[in-house]
């Protein structure tokens, strides 16, 4: 077959031929690596920027915003310098190789940044977020140019901007995607924040070269030398991006509300965060892909785009309004038939977070995604395609205002049904502006609009506004909603369950159960408080005079140390306010959100730490499961390190080991990041499923004479007495091992850092993990090294032991379905407790 003519003429010049199919291919590679890195650097810094300002909602999504100004600075930027290059795609490559350095410094940076921003803002608080904004906001400067780069050196001339558009917007966020699933899934587990970062920087050095190499004279995406002069925007493109700077707050605005409304029926695992951020990019892109490949049917674009943005939001909030119990029990169904044919259980979780989120997220997404080529259509004139397409995209990333005015103004004062039915009008407000405004707009089309609008309105009237609150309810064992309120960045609900003298309420936040008053709770976090202030050291006339709460939840624990008289000072960092007005409805907390003598400071723990002053005799640490998304900031041996800082000489802290919510390798993780940080500790166990670790930098000496005088202080005793521990004796029964036990079963378990939060991203807990943690625990069991007791207290204690050890054991057997052996180590226990409250109320409850 003959060769084309330009085929001829480049072999004639010595140019080498290259297939536009090949280029094609290696643009979309350029284009996906590009997306990809720009999630992983999102994810990363959104975790980093947790830990310079704090986890407060208001400080995370201010310096979050820092990287949406960036991109929308870069957008705005780059897109009108890219229409006076005849080489775009050389701009390109030079921009992802600036992200690659940037992106490692940035990390780099980030990491060390959290003292100097304390430090400069107790100076100029407005100051010190400029250093947030700098370190992140200049990398995503460089990212916010790529994107009107790569469309401006794809699309030649105004006709096809929608179309490439659409494409070139598809394929980074394909790659988007592959970088949310990518961080969570493997990254971070096995390369720690620096170390992904480090891949994010490979992935910007892969697209820089393949656009470098598309850049040669022979590449298929060159554009023409000789661009047509720029002409000013007209009105109705000015208008266009007013509209779409709208559409793009209301989009986010919808982020915030599904990432509050959803997690209460998935899970807080980062895995559930990251599947539903995933399937929000994936219906953008598929929406992109459908717009590029259909453009030519669209001559419409007002009415295109009007009827796109009002249908997503009447969707987004119809999917909302008829949530019920049998979508998510067909989540559940097909969560098992995953589990069925893998056998695997994070494969049955990620299966119902793939469905959940697809039913909620997809279909509006498909839409939004499907906007912003209209939009370009709209926008774009010949001449100026880059510096149009850079507006476009400016205006929809500067939409993070729509994130602020969601989440700290709707959403509080709507609630999340509410603020969708805001949002839905809103959207729908917009399309109407954008048929009417279309010359060409059929009537059909408007009225479809308008109806759109109508109908939001009253879906939004009708829909309960606390109907999430009461499907969460159902879903939880039944009960009776007694406490519900959407709060910025997190949902607090509490469930009374049970009845008489069963009858208990469980709080629930952003859906997870956190604790409740039944027997359990009481027990671990009332001996959470008062153990290490009965065992704190010093001279034998030292009292403990301060104490710090890390974690409100629901009271109980920071209830007990006001029993504990010697305290002067008790101060306790609650970064939910909605928490701390729910606790009235808990039982055992000695009411203590309204007790003067207790400090509620509404902030983030490890802020606290780092910005306070004040020294402590006891820090004692209750937050959310170490594998909740956001909470492993609190368990690593960075924070253990802060925390000594802000101890007293003697100090003691008490770190709330639960056993149930992480494998048994994951434990041993975590007791080595303790002990990296603490010279002297131990164990003890609080409950058959919760242990406390406490840890000191001067010895932890048990005095016999000193604890029974301090437990027999008669607040103290009672308090302790309606939980089961009714002397001294069987408070040091509770004790399990010595730093020395602890280094054994810790063994070589890999510490958990900032650097390397690797719980937050482990394996899925298999069923019964309790019956493999707890026996490995009790197995490394050392004498209690109590000094100053008798013969009789220390029989005391051997018999409190036994009998504790084997209520355990009896625990373990229960759950294995063994009841010869239960029955047996009932008895056992049984046989000098028989009216201790904690084993009946566990009996009761197992009959």
């Amino acid at each position: 077959m003959p060769r084309s003519r330009k085929a001829n003429s480049a072999a004639a010049r010595g140019q080498p031929k290259r297939p536009i199919r090949s280029n094609q291919i290696l643009f979309a590679f350029s284009l996906l690596c590009s997306g990809a890195a720009a999630l992983i650097y999102q994810v990363l810094w959104i975790k980093q920027l947790s830990l310079v300002v704090g986890a407060e909602v208001f400080s995370v999504t201010i310096a979050v915003s820092a990287f949406f100004a960036g991109l929308a600075l870069g957008g705005a930027f780059f897109g009108r310098w890219a229409d006076r290059l005849p080489h775009p795609l050389l701009l390109y490559s030079i921009l992802e190789t600036g992200i690659a350095v940037l992106g490692i410094l940035a990390t780099v940076l980030l990491a060390h940044s959290a003292a100097p921003f304390a430090a400069i803002e107790a100076r100029a608080s407005l100051l010190a977020w400029a250093l947030p904004f700098l370190i992140v906001g200049m990398p995503a400067l460089l990212m916010g140019g790529t994107l009107p780069l790569a469309i401006r050196a794809g699309a030649r001339e105004q006709s096809s901007v929608a179309a490439v558009g659409g494409r070139v917007y598809a394929i980074n966020t394909c790659g988007g995607i592959a970088g949310a699933l990518l961080s969570t899934f493997l990254l971070l587990p096995s390369f720690g924040l620096r170390g992904t970062a480090y891949a994010a920087a490979l992935l910007n050095l892969a697209a820089a070269g393949g656009a470098f190499f598309l850049n040669r004279p022979s590449g298929a995406h060159r554009p023409d030398a000789s661009p047509v002069p720029r002409r000013a925007l007209s009105r109705d493109a000015r208008f266009a991006l007013f509209l779409y700077a709208l559409a793009g707050s209301i989009a986010l605005g919808y982020e915030v509300v599904w990432s509050q409304a959803i997690v209460q029926f998935l899970s807080t695992r980062s895995f559930a965060f990251s599947i539903v951020l995933a399937t929000y990019l994936a219906g953008l892109a598929m929406g992109g892909a459908l717009y590029a490949r259909f453009a030519v049917r669209f001559s419409d674009g007002w009415g295109t785009f009007g009827w796109l943005i009002s249908a997503a939001g009447l969707i987004a909030l119809l999917e909302i309004a008829v949530l019920s119990v049998w979508q998510l029990r067909i989540q559940a169904e097909i969560g098992n038939l995953v589990f069925a044919a893998t056998g695997d259980e994070g494969a049955r979780m990620c299966a119902h977070f793939l469905v959940a989120a697809l039913g909620i997220v997809f279909v509006p997404t498909v839409l939004l995604g499907a906007a912003f080529p209209a939009a370009l259509r709209i926008a774009t004139r010949a001449g100026s395609i880059g510096r149009d397409v850079g507006a476009v995209l400016a205006l929809n990333t500067g939409g993070i205002a729509g994130t602020l005015l969601t989440g700290f103004l709707l959403v509080p004062g709507f609630g999340l049904v509410r603020t969708l039915a805001i949002l839905a009008i809103g959207a729908a407000g917009i399309g109407a502006a954008a048929v009417f405004r279309g010359v060409g707009t059929a009537k059909r089309l408007r009225w479809t609009v308008l109806g759109i609008g109508v109908a939001a309105l009253i879906v939004g009237t009708v829909t309960p506004p606390d109907r999430l609150g009461r499907l969460l309810s159902s879903t939880r064992g039944g009960g009776t909603l007694a406490f519900y309120k959407e709060g910025r960045g997190a949902t607090v609900a509490v469930v009374s369950q049970g009845s008489g003298d069963r009858r208990l309420r469980r709080l629930y936040i952003q859906g997870t159960s956190n604790s409740g008053d039944a027997m359990p709770s009481l027990r671990y976090m009332r001996l959470q408080g008062l153990l290490p202030l009965i065992i704190y050291g010093g001279r034998p006339t030292a009292e403990p005079r301060s104490a710090l709460v890390v974690g409100f939840g629901t009271g109980i624990t920071a209830g007990a140390l006001l029993q504990y008289p010697s305290l002067e000072k008790i101060v306790c960092a609650e970064l939910l306010p909605e928490a701390v007005q729910a606790a009235p409805l808990f039982a055992g907390n000695f009411k203590a959100a309204a007790d003067p003598k207790l400090q509620i400071r509404l902030r983030d723990g490890r802020r606290e730490l780092i910005e306070g002053l004040e020294r402590y005799d006891l820090i004692t640490l209750e937050p959310p499961p170490p594998s909740a998304a956001g909470v492993v900031n609190l368990y690593s041996t960075d924070f253990y390190q802060l925390a000594t800082e802000r101890l007293t000489r003697n100090g003691l802290v008490a770190q709330w080991l639960p056993l149930t919510t992480q494998n048994d390798e994951d434990t041993r993780s975590l007791v080595r990041s303790f002990l990296a940080a603490f010279p002297y500790a131990a164990l003890w166990t609080t409950e058959l499923h919760e242990t406390v670790l406490i840890g000191s930098l001067a010895p932890i000496e048990l005095d016999a004479r000193q604890i029974a005088s301090r437990f027999h202080q008669p607040k103290v005793a009672a308090a302790l007495a309606e939980v089961g521990v009714k002397s001294p004796a069987a408070l040091l029964a509770a004790w399990v091992m010595d730093r020395d036990g602890l280094v054994r079963y810790a063994g070589d378990a890999p510490m958990v850092t900032d650097d390397r939060p690797r719980i937050e991203c482990a394996a899925w807990v298999r069923p019964d993990e309790i019956t493999r943690v707890l026996p490995e625990l009790l197995a490394y069991r050392t004498p209690v090294p109590v000094g100053g007791a008798d013969t009789a207290l220390l029989a005391d204690i051997e018999e409190q032991r036994n009998s504790l050890l084997a209520f355990y054991a009896a625990g373990i057997s229960a759950y294995n379905h063994d009841r010869d052996s239960w029955q047996k180590e009932i008895s056992a226990a049984l046989q000098n407790n028989q009216d201790d409250p904690y084993y009946q109320w566990i009996l009761g409850d197992g009959r």
